[in-house]
């Protein structure tokens, strides 16, 4: 929704973009009720960084490479490796 907001100038997209703060922020603060601060940030970064890389290849027809794809693997697989260190 930020690439679609223009720079906030287009109202519809600039709403999702708040709501989608808002949201992430909120779901967050859950994950911090069982989850180490540590841990759920690093989650969180990189669960955004990596579906946000997914969003630009899907929708915007970004392109894919080896170093991208490889980028997008190790992401995933840190992801799991911090979830699997605190199983609660």
């Amino acid at each position: 929704m930020l690439k679609l907001s223009d720079g906030f100038k287009k109202l519809p997209p600039s709403v999702g973009v708040a709501a989608g703060y808002v949201a992430a922020f909120y779901l967050l603060s859950l994950a911090l009720k069982d989850i180490p601060l540590g841990t759920a940030y690093a989650i969180w970064s990189g669960a955004g960084t990596a579906l946000t890389a997914l969003v630009g290849i899907v929708l915007y027809k970004e392109g894919v490479n080896l170093k991208k794809s490889l980028g997008l693997i190790l992401i995933i697989c840190g992801i799991v490796v911090l979830r699997l260190s605190n199983p609660h």
